[in-house]
């Protein structure tokens, strides 16, 4: 059983588009990946975090994920999240 749940996994392409569009707007967290590219300086390290779910914070969880990190996520607001 997945533990995460998807309302409408056909819209996977056009989120993916957005946050390829996202990660040219935040270029801190990309030369963080670029740097550590590979070498996952959070190894081990388990993240947990609940905040708005934007594009954004998709960037952010890619990049913990990326440098190694145990990521679970919670939306904060439903109001606010973007499917």
């Amino acid at each position: 059983m997945d533990d995460f749940k998807v309302k409408d996994i056909s819209l996977a392409d056009f989120g993916r588009k957005e946050i390829s569009i996202a990660e040219s707007e935040m270029p801190g967290l990309m030369a963080l990946r670029e740097e550590y590219a590979g070498k996952k300086p959070l190894k081990g390290a388990k993240i947990i975090g609940c905040l708005h779910m934007t594009i954004q914070t998709a960037v952010l969880i890619e990049t913990l994920v990326d440098l190694g990190a145990d990521v679970r996520w919670s939306s904060c607001n439903i109001f606010s999240t973007q499917d």
